[in-house]
């Protein structure tokens, strides 16, 4: 057997399974050092979502083990909005249309909101969130901050359109409050 092993060669026992052995072990190097590459690409990923989902210093806190403690904040202003008639379009979608639609609508409202002062709470179906004067506090400019970028996305939506129905007009329905 060992012959057939060692191709023919005559060497002895010991060093075919030493040969074996370190054999293996690189292998076994290469394997761990594969999935610990893999491992970091996930980690990476999570961090962004939790990101993503999240307030900075809320995944921050998880990673150190710290308890995340509620805040009250004093004075903050909410934006809330929703697609008009969204369920008679769906309907007239197939679902990757509405999916298209939904991406490339918060697409475009999320480049708008970067250059607010305002955080993105929530996207549900057709519902949209932010608030501002959280989780960075900002003053009295909170209501201000929410209001001209609630002028700057209504003006957008004025001139988007559907990929699957770009002759029908898309109109928003959008919430303000402040408190």
């Amino acid at each position: 057997q060992f012959k057939g092993i060692n191709k023919g060669r005559k060497t002895n026992i010991i060093d075919s399974m030493l040969r074996m052995l370190e054999q293996y072990s690189s292998n076994l190097e290469d394997l761990i050092r594969e999935r610990t590459e893999e491992l970091e690409i996930e980690k990476q990923k999570t961090d962004k979502l939790l990101t993503q989902m999240l307030p900075p210093s809320v995944p921050e806190a998880l990673k150190m083990g710290t308890p995340v403690e509620p805040e009250y904040f004093e004075e903050v202003t909410l934006y809330f909005s929703d697609i008009v008639g969204f369920t008679t379009i769906s309907a007239m979608s197939e679902p990757i249309e509405v999916v298209d639609l939904l991406n490339d609508l918060y697409t475009l409202f999320d480049a708008i909101i970067g250059s607010h002062d305002v955080y993105k709470v929530e996207t549900i179906g057709d519902a949209y969130m932010v608030a501002s004067g959280l989780p960075k506090r900002n003053g009295n400019r909170h209501a201000g901050e929410i209001a001209n970028m609630s002028l700057d996305i209504l003006s957008s939506v004025g001139t988007f359109k559907m990929r699957h129905m770009p002759e029908v007009p898309v109109r928003i329905r959008i919430g303000l409050h402040s408190g």
